[in-house]
This record gives C-alpha cells, sequence and structure tokens, in this order.
C-alpha cells in the first residue's frame, strides 16, 4: 500500500508506506496528505454521552455512541468522514481487549479511507463516568 492518489486537489491523499507493514488491519493510516490550499477544522473530543446527557458504563456503548457524535459534528461542518485527516482517541484503563471494539467503529464509519490516528491510554478522563473519547482534524473544502 503505497501513496493513494488524490483525485481532486481538496481530496486527502492516504500514505502507507509497505516497510512500514499495513496499518490498516488495526483501523489506521500510517499518514495522510492535505491539500496546500485546504481549511482544517478541529473537533474537540466527542465522548459517548447520548443527546439526553446519559452515557452507559458499557466502554462499546461508549465507543459507539463517541462516533455517533463525531459523525453529528461532521455533519454540522458539512463535512464527510473521508475528509477527517486525524483522529485522536483517549481510552482509560487501554488493554489489548479494547481493540476489537476500537478497530470495528473506525472502519464502521471510515471503510477504507482511515485517517491518521493516535491512540493515548489515560486513567482519566473529563468526567469520571468516561471510558473513550475521539477528536478529529477536519479538511472542510
Amino acid at each position: 500500500m503505497g501513496i493513494s492518489t488524490a483525485a481532486t486537489a481538496q481530496e486527502l491523499t492516504i500514505v502507507n508506506p509497505p516497510n512500514l507493514g499495513d496499518p490498516t488491519l488495526n483501523g489506521y493510516s500510517t499518514a495522510v496528505i492535505v491539500p496546500a490550499d485546504a481549511r482544517v477544522a478541529y473537533i474537540s473530543g466527542q465522548g459517548g454521552f447520548e443527546a439526553t446527557g446519559q452515557l452507559s458504563p458499557d466502554f462499546a456503548t461508549q465507543v459507539a455512541q463517541s462516533y455517533a457524535n463525531l459523525a453529528a459534528a461532521l455533519e454540522g461542518l458539512g463535512a464527510r468522514p473521508d475528509q477527517v485527516a486525524k483522529l485522536t482517541v483517549f481510552v482509560v484503563d487501554h488493554d489489548m481487549s479494547k481493540l476489537g471494539v476500537l478497530k470495528q467503529n473506525v472502519i464502521g464509519m471510515f471503510g477504507d479511507r482511515l485517517p491518521a490516528q493516535t491512540l493515548v491510554p489515560v486513567p482519566k478522563l473529563a468526567i469520571d463516568s468516561m471510558l473513550f473519547e475521539v477528536e478529529a482534524v477536519v479538511v472542510l473544502q
């Protein structure tokens, strides 16, 4: 998987050098090139809160709701998932058993246009019952 060719000036170019292995197996891309003339938006961390303010105690439920909230934020910007260049995810008490849930949700949202991504294990988030949070860098058209 080398460099993907951009079809338009505003499209992101995904770069996965073959000598680094295939990061898509883990739900991310090695790097994403943003067009030089692009406008960029930064989406604050989205936790697993429902619109009512409820927060499930279940990790998988929080992750799914966090990505639903990210999708709503993208929609508010008039953007699509394929315009996300970078994700940073924060996982409370991370261990390898959580990777399957994370991969399922990121692939569910982004398909084969996976953004660059960093996972940061943390002891806690802003609100004690939060188990997951995702923030994004988005290229606007």
